[in-house]
């Protein structure tokens, strides 16, 4: 039977002279292998809706064993500013690489599914990238079976008071049990918040948050430090946008 589900182009890799394979993260089926036939000829169908971020409609009869065959697309959004763009499609990628790392086919994730088309969105109007990517990177560590503990003391439990991010401790400490880790990340209590508000808050709403540079300079070092620890991750498009980030002016 064919299936008409909603998808984001995560991943196309060529395949002989003519065709694409597809890695879609859908919303009905989670992340699927469509082959898209043809689709590097000029005149295909398919072009538009092969590219990499297109936002779309995609049919297909669905098989779990095997890699399932484009049948028809339809483009809702192509996100042209995010392809036009170095620095944009740096962003994006690295969003689509991260996704595709810490999740697994034919789990659907409607969840997942917005949180990705909602950063695309706010990278096509220009909202701060670095606070999307932190933002994405706190929400991907459940999926990815590494989140932190964020609510509390990781060591004793407790709520209230001062505390510092541990990554050898998976979390936060308070003061304390701030000795349990000589290499924490200490924290203001704005930035405590801060870190567990980009975990709980709806995608949407990342738009009203602003964040000093210090802040966002902190949290890439505490974050990356974190994936590199228990992700066991290596991501291309995480190194080309570390690199643009020292040559940009």
């Amino acid at each position: 039977m064919l299936e008409k589900n909603e998808g984001l182009v995560i991943r196309a890799v060529s395949y002989g002279e003519a065709n694409i394979i597809l890695t879609v993260f859908t919303k009905e089926r989670g992340k699927v292998a469509l082959m898209a036939r043809g689709a590097k000829k000029t005149n295909s169908r398919f072009s538009a809706v092969s590219q990499l971020f297109s936002y779309g409609l995609f049919y297909f009869h669905y098989r779990k064993a095997s890699m399932s065959t484009l049948s028809q697309g339809e483009v809702l959004e192509p996100f042209s500013q995010v392809r036009t763009d170095i620095e944009k499609t740096a962003y994006a990628a690295y969003v689509c690489e991260l996704l595709d790392g810490v999740t697994t086919e034919h789990e659907a994730s409607p969840s997942l599914f917005t949180l990705v088309l909602t950063v695309l969105r706010f990278l096509e109007k220009g909202e701060d990238a670095e606070v999307l990517l932190r933002m994405m990177e706190v929400k991907l560590t459940k999926p990815a079976g590494i989140k932190p503990e964020l609510d509390q003391c990781v060591n004793c439990g407790r709520t209230t008071g001062d505390f510092s991010f541990s990554v050898k401790e998976a979390g936060y400490l308070c003061d304390t049990c701030s000795t349990l880790d000589a290499h924490r990340f200490l924290l203001t209590p704005k930035q405590v918040q801060l870190i567990r508000t980009l975990y709980y808050i709806e995608p949407g709403r990342l738009g009203q948050i602003r964040v000093k540079p210090e802040t966002k300079t902190l949290l890439h070092q505490i974050l990356e430090s974190y994936y590199d620890t228990y992700s066991g991750l290596t991501l291309k498009s995480k190194r080309f946008l570390d690199q643009w980030q020292q040559w940009k002016p």
